[in-house]
């Protein structure tokens, strides 16, 4: 499978961006689908995930209350809707995917075996 990332862009303080994730060659509802960002000189952090199948999803602490995950079955692509943006919220965003992901290691890395390309994130303060 493919994953396209987009949406990512300039927004400033408490703005909101949705960000999407594209498969193509399965459908996204086979998938587990989760986002990832990555500050440079930092380790690439866990934001959501998606799990497949059904509606389950899980998000980080340091964005929960604040950012929501929607699927389209149609168009194969999962949404991170992202309010209330702050700087700490800058970075790449990475979408990634994989059809074999347990809910204690959905956080990992390691736990997906395909990546988007990744889609910048800037919020001004």
């Amino acid at each position: 499978v493919q994953l396209q990332a987009s949406g990512g862009g300039l927004v400033q303080t408490g703005g909101s961006l949705r960000l999407s994730c594209a498969a193509s060659g399965r459908s996204s509802r086979t998938y587990t689908t989760a986002w990832f960002r990555h500050v440079p000189g930092k380790d690439r952090e866990f934001v959501a995930v998606f799990f497949r199948g059904g509606s389950s999803t899980y998000f980080a602490d340091s964005v929960k209350g604040r950012f929501t995950l929607s699927r389209d079955n149609a168009k194969n692509t999962v949404y991170l809707q992202m309010n209330s943006l702050e700087p700490e919220d800058t970075a790449i965003y990475y979408c990634a995917a994989s059809t074999q992901v347990i809910y204690s290691t959905a956080y990992r890395e390691s736990s997906y075996a395909y990546w988007g390309q990744g889609t910048l994130v800037t919020v001004s303060s």
